[in-house]
């Protein structure tokens, strides 16, 4: 008599496809290579009402933008993080990373960024002028 089996479940007979990539069946993002999910982009966009007809590339392309954007500000980011000896990525450096980016920071000119602060500026006409010692002795020849 066979002992019995553990666990739960069907006993396996035969091949089954156990993952993904063996039973063919991908998702819009793994077939378009992206993280962002590409199918609930376009149920938004149905959803929402923005256009009464979408094309299947629409929401493909859309996850692509979204994901670059967001690759490049938390690459920034990061750098921003490492230049001030953390670890952790905080709003403080995501406003860092924006406003220094010229690009970045016109796209995202009127955002404001909770617990971000400001950039660190003093106007140049704050600051003390600087003279040279040849120019103040050659003045009071």
């Amino acid at each position: 008599m066979p002992a019995k089996a553990k666990g739960k479940g069907k006993a396996k007979s035969g091949k089954v496809a156990s993952t993904v990539e063996e039973s063919g069946r991908h998702s819009r993002s793994q077939r378009a290579g992206l993280q962002f999910p590409v199918s609930r982009i376009d149920r938004n966009l149905r959803k929402n009402n923005f256009q009464y007809r979408i094309g299947a590339g629409a929401p493909v392309y859309l996850a692509a933008v979204l994901e670059y954007l967001a690759a490049e500000i938390l690459e920034l980011a990061g750098n921003a993080a490492r230049d001030n000896k953390k670890r952790r990525i905080i709003p403080r450096h995501l406003q860092l990373a924006i406003r220094n980016d010229d690009e970045l920071s016109r796209l995202l000119d009127k955002v404001v960024i909770s617990e971000g602060g400001v950039i660190p500026h003093i106007a140049p006409e704050l600051l003390p002028v600087k003279t040279s010692k040849r120019k103040a002795a050659s003045q009071e020849v």
